[in-house]
């Protein structure tokens, strides 16, 4: 099992790239992955079914996880498991294979959509067979997310995004709750294994808390009232995910859950109050709606809304018969909801529309189609020889006997199950009404008062093997229903619920054929009062009624998201204010308060204070002090930054001094780096902090800076005293040489000892890098500035020539150009009166220098000072260069690759380099290393967390890069649009503005 969940997520991985090469074919291959799960669930049925006597023999597997918290990738296939494995996974390549059909002809996003559709497929396959709570959970979120991404994956249309997100806050919500019970029945019981718990059956008011969160869960996901709304909307979708989603998968991840619980929960004092009067509830709204909708995917929507509610009633109920009739009732709605969805696919496909208005006479003009939906929507009804024959008798039996024993909710849920019973008919015929039926039109009286047949272009053949093997499965299935009693008999048998009286009830089983029985009655009544219901509605214009309820579920939820919208606003507005020292201010009030109040309640502290440790810290402290007070009375920005750099600089002195090279060189990188970004920044601001920019309440401001200053002091004071064990950092140098087999501990301990915070630090880099840019690229981040790609196809010598930018585009100076000969690729293209021959000069000679260097700091981190973060911070720096010397153009020509791939591949790379020891059963992040002897070379060791530092390195480097083409290179390019849009000043325009105008590098 997890072999195969392995080969999902590979498959998925791959999908796209099939795709791009053999369009909507892939999916085809695609449908093989979970075809052979279905193909390994049936190999495993004789397990499976001994299982149900001795459990020792279920199969299952199981890989230690996390052994501190008692976790594992636990996997375990009982008689539930088996089932719905094999609807997750037989209806899941039926589906992918009529995707095949669906979407030919399209190219435009479908390599993503069949990644996450088998994704998903993966998703169910392991939410449905894990035995761990944890892990159970966090599948159940995968496939939120999952379907997020298919339910909107006609992201253009503001519907799909719309219902793509209102899916996900439901549901995810409704998973955040059911963590929160998982973790309750986890610590009650004290395993997070689902066997082990229901062995155990724990009881106690934290369990009925914990019952009431899972439920929440459950029915949120499946689509169970209040929480039903979302999947009406969720019909946006591509036909294929509401087949596969919305009627044998996602919304099967409740009543799941429900059946997974219900034999040792049922009698707990929440259960059966909300399972049962919710679900009967859902069954009636969603059969009531579905008599209104006129779109073909609604009726059948609502109507799996009406479904869902009914198997919760069944099978939270908890009885072995109860439980028994609601896994049939779960193998006969997968069977006929996919197949009717699959049939919509068609007819829309075809047609372009899925109004039943719109379509008459169908049935005589697609009979293969036609007798498939007739045979699914009898299925629906409960019409023998089908599978929902079979499964509703059997619902109709066990509840019956339970309200003649005077059970309440008994009787509650047979009444309901009834009228849902008979509104079910009602809509099943007015689905197969709109959908193959000739309709009467006042308007054609000319043509006996009936509209003229829709015209029916043939599908091809393939188009129609999955919903017609599906709708043919209603029938095969009822036929085998001994078998299929066999089979599920002995999980229903597990269900510890006995009867109102406290007796267990007589069993129940499933076949085509129990005698005259009430239930037999009871489920011809309902298909009969069903269909007479139909015909008086239709009579009487039932759909085009205004609605019964002024306010839904739909309204309520529209309503309070407006609510948080509004409120959110509101808090906006309240807070950010748009004033950086107020934000800055309310940074320093918080510390300020936060630690007087940590020193207050700590008592007296022990300092242990020391004038100076080296004689170099007389020196750079008072030039650091100055520094920082000269910075605060600048009056021009670009003094107030570079003396706010003497005080970084100071810290390198400081570093140095202190045995700390690794922490010096970062430190002098960082300084450097920083400095350039602010004088980027600050081309676009004016020199002069002027009256406006002047600070307003000197005096509350100081008051701020003092206290901010005098409590750091405090803070440092008080830490030197509080130390009362030895540090860890003592065990550094051992466990840095003998785990990360490294010399410098600085850099083993990043890429190593704490790769867990360099990772995370990992990850604010990327979105620092991708917040800079989202801030000045307004509408995309195409990558405009790669100047090598405008080059012409020509010898190598030529390529290299410098660049011209004309009005017609960017071409290669030739020698009829009078600029002077440019050292740089770019240099050509920058305002004579910017450039610098001997800066472009220097460029050229030192630029490969700095690269060789920053590759060397790379690699010699691991035993000397160095390491990733500081090479890429050198390799920046020789990017900042190129940049400096010959502008925009020339940065394009020094790194022709877009950014956010060297981000992304730097952040691939570390986590690659965390989670592949796992998969030779190893800690995360363990290193290995290896050792040769090379004739002439000698000795060398390589270790593996050097790939994480080599991830950490493009990283940095994207980063710089990212500052460069946002900052610098598209800040230029904004600048030039706009004084070329404003066209040329007057003449009485002042020198200042000229220079204002004309300051900036590459421009």
């Amino acid at each position: 099992m997890l072999i195969l969940l392995c080969v999902f997520a590979v498959t998925a991985l791959l999908l796209p790239l099939l795709v791009a090469r053999i369009g909507a074919r892939a999916f085809a291959v695609a449908a093989l992955v979970p075809a052979a799960a279905f193909v390994h669930a049936a190999v495993l049925t004789p397990q499976v079914l001994a299982g149900a006597t001795d459990p020792r023999l279920t199969p299952q597997e199981s890989v230690a996880w996390i052994p501190q918290l008692g976790l594992s990738l636990s996997f375990r296939m009982d008689e539930l498991s088996w089932l719905l494995t094999l609807i997750v996974t037989g209806v899941g390549a039926l589906v992918l294979l009529y995707c095949r059909w669906y979407f030919r002809g399209e190219r435009a996003g479908i390599g993503q959509f069949a990644a996450v559709l088998l994704a998903f497929a993966g998703a169910m396959y392991g939410l449905v067979t894990t035995d761990d709570l944890v892990l159970l959970v966090m599948f159940w979120e995968g496939t939120s997310i999952l379907s997020y991404l298919l339910i909107g994956h006609y992201h253009r249309r503001g519907a799909s995004r719309r219902a793509a997100l209102q899916a996900l806050l439901v549901t995810t919500l409704g998973g955040l709750a059911m963590f929160v019970g998982v973790v309750f029945l986890a610590v009650d019981a004290g395993t997070s294994s689902i066997s082990r718990i229901l062995e155990i059956a724990p009881t106690g008011p934290l369990v009925d808390a914990a019952v009431v969160l899972l439920l929440v869960g459950a029915l949120s996901k499946s689509a169970i009232f209040p929480f039903h709304f979302w999947l009406p909307g969720a019909m946006a979708a591509p036909t294929p995910v509401s087949a596969y989603l919305h009627a044998a998968a996602m919304v099967k991840a409740g009543i799941y859950l429900i059946a997974r619980f219900a034999p040792v929960f049922a009698l707990s004092g929440p259960w059966r109050p909300i399972t049962i009067a919710l679900g009967v509830f859902t069954m009636l709204l969603g059969a009531v709606q579905a008599l209104r909708e006129t779109d073909l995917k609604r009726i059948l929507a609502f109507g799996t809304v009406s479904q869902l509610g009914f198997f919760t009633v069944v099978l939270g109920y908890g009885t072995s018969d109860a439980i028994l009739a609601g896994l049939a009732l779960v193998i006969s709605h997968a069977l006929f909801k996919s197949a009717l969805f699959l049939i919509v696919g068609v007819i829309d496909r075809q047609l372009s529309t899925r109004d039943l208005t719109e379509i008459s006479g169908l049935g005589r003009k697609a009979p293969l189609l036609a007798t498939a939906g007739f045979l699914a929507v009898a299925s629906m009804m409960g019409i023998p020889p089908t599978i929902g024959f079979v499964a509703k008798e059997a619902t109709l039996a066990a509840l019956y006997d339970e309200a003649l024993r005077g059970s309440p909710w008994g009787i509650v849920a047979l009444a309901g199950v009834i009228l849902g019973s008979i509104l079910t008919a009602a809509y099943g015929a007015r689905f197969l009404w709109g959908a193959f039926w000739r309709k009467k039109d006042p308007r054609h009286a000319a043509l006996s008062g009936y509209m003229p047949d829709t015209e029916w272009p043939t599908p091809p053949f393939g188009f129609l093997v999955s919903p017609v093997i599906l709708a043919a499965g209603t029938i095969v299935v009822g036929a085998i229903a001994p078998a299929v009693d066999a089979m599920l008999y002995g999980y229903a048998d597990d269900a510890t619920a006995p009867g109102f009286d406290g007796q267990d009830l007589s069993p129940g089983h499933l076949a085509l054929w129990h005698g005259f029985a009430p239930a037999l009655f009871l489920s011809l009544g309902a298909v009969l009062l069903g269909l007479g219901l139909f015909l008086v509605l239709q009579r009487i214009g039932w759909d085009r009624r205004p609605r019964l309820v002024r306010l839904t579920a739909q309204d309520a939820y529209y309503f309070v998201m407006r609510g948080v919208d509004r409120l959110s606003v509101s808090i906006t507005t309240l807070t950010q204010r748009g004033s950086l020292p107020v934000y800055v201010g309310t940074i320093f009030v918080v510390v300020i308060a936060g630690e007087a109040t940590a020193l207050i309640a700590g008592g007296p502290a022990n300092a242990n204070l020391s004038g100076w440790h080296t004689p170099m810290q007389l020196v750079a402290a008072p030039v650091m002090i100055a520094a920082g007070i000269l910075a605060v009375r600048a009056r021009k920005r670009y003094t107030g930054v570079v003396l706010v750099s003497v005080t970084g600089l100071g810290m390198v002195v400081l570093f140095g001094t202190s045995g700390a090279p690794d922490l010096a060189l970062t430190q002098i990188l960082v300084e450097t780096v920083t400095l350039v970004t602010f004088a980027l920044v600050l081309r676009r601001l004016p020199a002069r902090m002027g009256e406006h920019n002047a600070s307003v309440g000197r005096v509350p401001r100081a008051i701020l800076a003092i206290a901010a200053g005098v409590m750091m002091a405090l803070v440092a004071i008080v830490a030197t005293g509080s130390r009362v064990a030895a540090p860890i950092s003592e065990a550094f140098p051992k466990l840095a040489y003998e785990l990360g087999h490294g010399k410098n501990v600085v850099n083993v301990a990043l890429v190593d000892l704490r790769g867990w915070d360099t990772m995370g630090e990992l990850s604010v880099l990327v979105l620092a890098a991708t917040g800079v840019a989202s801030l000045v690229f307004v509408s995309h981040r195409a990558d405009r500035l790669s100047a090598t790609k405008a080059l012409p196809e020509g010898p190598r010598r030529a390529r290299r020539r410098p660049l011209v930018e004309t009005t017609e585009g960017v071409r290669v100076q030739t020698a009829g150009d009078t600029a002077p000969r440019a050292w740089l690729i770019g240099g050509g293209n920058v305002k004579p009166e910017n450039r610098s021959i001997l800066l472009e000069v220097i460029v050229r000679i030192l630029f490969h220098t700095i690269i060789v260097v920053s590759i060397y700091l790379l690699f010699a981190g691991h035993n000397a000072p160095g390491g990733g973060f500081a090479g890429g911070l050198v390799a920046g720096m020789a990017l900042f260069m190129r940049y400096i010397a010959g502008g925009r153009w020339e940065l394009g020509a020094a790194a022709p690759t877009d950014a956010g791939r060297l981000l992304g591949a730097g952040l691939i790379l570390a986590v690659g380099a965390a989670v592949v020891p796992l998969l030779f059963g190893l800690a995360p992040l363990s290193s290995t290393v290896w050792e040769a002897e090379i004739p002439v070379v000698g000795h060398i060791e390589f270790v593996t967390s050097t790939l994480f530092d080599i991830g950490v390195y493009l990283v940095v480097i994207g980063l710089v890069l990212d500052v460069l083409r946002s900052l610098g290179a598209e800040v230029d390019r904004q600048a030039l649009a706009l004084r070329q849009a404003q066209g040329p000043r007057s003449g009485a325009e002042s020198v200042d503005a000229q220079r204002s105008r004309t300051r900036g590098v590459g421009t």
